[in-house]
């Protein structure tokens, strides 16, 4: 596959695109369609302006065959299920690519107040719109996954929260979320995503539950950039997340640790790669994704801020994934998470 058609389509989309399986609004990069392309998974834009179309299972530019193939995800068999209250099964939790199973354990953020709502983030706008519930018990997760994993085979699991008031940020329900499933699905790969806890114990708890990776997801590595977009997440000061890292690293271990950073910020490039070879340096994987305008976002509805420049995007991908594979740092090497599947960034296109 060409990492730079595969950037291009990351930004621009595919257009006309049956998926499926998609996913409107949320807490991580959504309006997409979950295909595989060339057989590798990839999350993308459902964009009904892109010059990419699909036509005879063949993914076209302007109408000409590029060269690669494209095949829609199909819609799992757990999503016709409801719990014995008549709770949907794809409220609770949702397929991600084709093999992951992926669930926001609580879908509302002490921080989605305008004034400290990060600009990219619609956590709270696939709850208005009926799509999901505010709280998943450990037992509905619980319920969910078996049965994905009985009748769709998903292969691993992602768990994230919108931050809580809590000094864990909302770690100790991950973590008893965690449990209920390694108790019905005891091999299940499961990865959790949440802020720095105010206590660094927490992590380990995490492992304990049962999560085998960590998700602690900075979104950029610049000040400026965190106060414009970020304003309440922004507030954690960057050394909480280095002190949050060095402790994921020694619990997780090597490369089970990540934490997305997003192109299009107004970062400058030069410093985004260099911050990411720190990260790797630390053993943490730099899951670099394009800014997504997302409808139901203030960067979309009131700032108008457009994705990043394809180019821009495949340099900073590019490199960071040279200094990944100098590392000998692998998505595919990282239990279950983001990194794992893939799905949203060019990285693994590029052998990392």
């Amino acid at each position: 596959m060409s990492s730079s058609t595969r950037v291009d389509v990351a930004i621009q989309g595919i257009r006309l695109l049956d998926a499926p399986v998609a996913r409107r609004a949320g807490a991580g990069p959504s309006d997409d369609g979950h295909v595989l392309l060339d057989g590798v998974g990839a999350a993308i834009p459902l964009n009904p302006r892109s010059p990419y179309t699909v036509s005879g299972g063949r993914l076209l530019l302007d109408g000409a065959d590029t060269g690669m193939g494209v095949e829609a995800v199909a819609r799992p068999r757990f999503y016709d299920l409801r719990t014995a209250d008549g709770v949907p099964y794809e409220q609770i939790a949702r397929l991600h690519s084709a093999r992951v199973l992926a669930t926001t354990v609580v879908q509302t953020c002490v921080r989605y107040d305008e004034a400290e709502r990060c600009r990219f983030c619609a956590i709270e706008e696939s709850l208005r719109q009926g799509s999901t519930i505010a709280v998943k018990t450990p037992a509905m997760i619980a319920e969910v996954a078996r049965a994905a994993h009985e009748l769709d085979g998903i292969t691993q699991m992602v768990m994230t929260t919108g931050t809580s008031n809590g000094r864990d940020r909302g770690a100790t329900h991950l973590a008893r979320c965690v449990r209920a499933v390694r108790e019905v699905l005891p091999d299940l790969p499961i990865q959790v995503q949440c802020e720095p806890p105010a206590s660094l114990e927490t992590i380990q708890e995490l492992y304990d539950a049962g999560a085998r990776s960590i998700g602690i997801h900075v979104e950029s590595l610049d000040d400026g950039v965190r106060r414009r977009w970020m304003p309440g997440k922004g507030s954690v000061p960057l050394a909480e997340y280095r002190a949050a890292w060095v402790e994921a690293v020694r619990v997780f271990g090597w490369n089970q640790v990540s934490t997305y950073l997003l192109v299009g910020l107004g970062e400058d490039p030069d410093e985004l790669v260099a911050g990411a070879e720190e990260l790797i340096a630390m053993g943490v994987y730099p899951f670099v994704v394009p800014f997504r305008p997302l409808a139901g976002t203030l960067a979309t509805d009131v700032d108008r801020v457009p994705a990043p420049p394809s180019d821009v995007l495949h340099h900073v991908t590019a490199r960071v994934a040279a200094a990944l594979r100098r590392a000998g740092m692998h998505g595919a090497g990282q239990a279950a998470g983001c990194a794992a599947c893939g799905a949203c960034s060019a990285l693994s296109c590029e052998g990392a």
